[in-house]
C-alpha cells in the first residue's frame, strides 16, 4: 500500500511539472515519501517541500522547479545488491550524466550513489530524471 502512495504522488509532480506548476499538494502523507522528497530536495530536483499536519492524514506542499522529466516508484519489491546497482542504473536511467534511483537499505533511504558508497544494497524504491 505504501508504494501506490508513492507512486500516486510522484505522477501528481510528473503531471504538475508538465503542466508547468510552481507548486503541487500531496494527500496523503508517508515517511517515505518525505524521505524520497528530501533526496529530490538534495538533487536540485525540487525547491522545497513542507509537510503540514503529519500525524493525521495531512498534506506536503512541494515548490517545484521545472527539472523533474519523469520520476517513478515500483510497485513490486526489486531487490539489488551492492554489486549490481550500477548495472540497474545503467537499464534504469536514460543517461550515466543525471537522474538518480532511490534505494531502501539499512542505513536508511539513498540515492544510488550514496549507496554505492556505502557499499550497501536493498530494495528499490523508485527513480527520478
Amino acid at each position: 500500500m505504501g508504494r501506490r502512495i508513492l507512486n500516486d504522488a510522484l505522477r501528481t509532480i510528473v503531471n504538475a511539472e508538465k503542466r508547468g506548476k510552481a507548486s503541487v499538494e500531496l494527500k496523503p502523507v508517508s515517511t517515505v515519501m518525505s524521505s524520497f522528497l528530501r533526496i529530490m530536495m538534495e538533487k536540485g530536483y525540487i525547491k522545497n517541500y513542507q509537510v503540514h499536519d503529519p500525524h493525521r492524514v495531512g498534506r506536503i506542499t512541494v515548490d517545484l522547479q521545472g527539472r523533474v522529466n519523469d520520476c517513478k516508484a515500483l510497485t513490486y519489491r526489486q531487490d539489488v545488491k551492492a554489486k549490481e546497482i550500477g548495472q540497474y542504473t545503467e537499464r534504469t536511467l536514460p543517461t550515466r550524466q543525471w537522474g538518480y534511483v532511490v534505494v531502501t537499505t539499512p542505513d536508511g533511504i539513498l540515492d544510488h550513489e550514496e549507496a554505492i558508497k556505502r557499499n550497501v544494497g536493498g530494495q528499490v524504491l523508485g527513480f527520478f530524471y
